[in-house]
């Protein structure tokens, strides 16, 4: 079965079935070659519902959770983006479908020095690559319309809604242990947070995590 047809499968059956109908998200994953961000040993487990490893103790989410991510985030093509973790690309590439620029912040250089390459052979502008350390956002180029965190945290830092546009949306995965929480979160014009979560998960926790002062809810 060619690559295509096992995409739009995973489709379907996978991302579809988890209530992931904005037609601009499904278009993003069905033009977006998850094959090639996907370790070559594993390429074969690259639509499978299933964190494929990375390395390092990293993952890449499954299908379906970035699919439903992206939707929640809900992008325009002029919107400005904080990806912290950029593991492989793969997200970072969905992201620059849908909003206008798009930075991404990895402290690992040797998972961030192929994604440059995985990009332009997908055609994709409009990301920029930063290697340092993202636990406290990324100043230089604040504020953003939309935040994504792709490592858990066992609270959100303060400087994250510090850092996100009046109007914008974050993503962060809060907890620790077997049980962690995906929660939205919105910030209004008077800059006020409204919290609400979309389902439970688990992944790695970010690294260089700083215990200080978390946001309260």
């Amino acid at each position: 079965m060619s690559y295509d047809a096992l995409r739009q499968t995973m489709i379907d059956t996978q991302i579809r079935t988890w209530e992931v109908l904005d037609p601009k998200v499904l278009q993003a994953v069905a033009s977006t070659r998850r094959e090639i961000f996907v370790p070559t040993p594993l390429r074969h487990l690259a639509f499978a519902d299933f964190c494929i490893p990375l390395g390092h103790g990293e993952v890449m989410w499954t299908p379906k959770m970035e699919a439903r991510v992206l939707q929640e985030l809900d992008l325009n093509s002029g919107a400005r983006v904080l990806e912290i973790g950029t593991g492989s690309g793969y997200f970072a590439a969905l992201l620059a479908r849908l909003a206008g620029v798009v930075h991404s912040v990895e402290d690992r250089e040797e998972l961030l020095r192929p994604v440059e390459g995985r990009l332009h052979s997908e055609g994709i502008s409009g990301v920029h690559l930063h290697l340092g350390d993202g636990s406290q956002g990324w100043a230089a180029n604040a504020p953003y319309d939309a935040i994504c965190i792709t490592g858990s945290l066992p609270q959100l830092p303060a400087v994250f809604a510090e850092q996100l546009s009046p109007g914008g949306r974050l993503i962060a995965i809060i907890g620790s242990g077997a049980i962690m929480e995906v929660l939205r979160l919105q910030k209004d014009e008077r800059g006020v947070l409204r919290r609400e979560s979309l389902f439970e998960t688990q992944v790695p926790p970010l690294r260089h995590h700083l215990p200080g002062p978390g946001f309260q809810f």
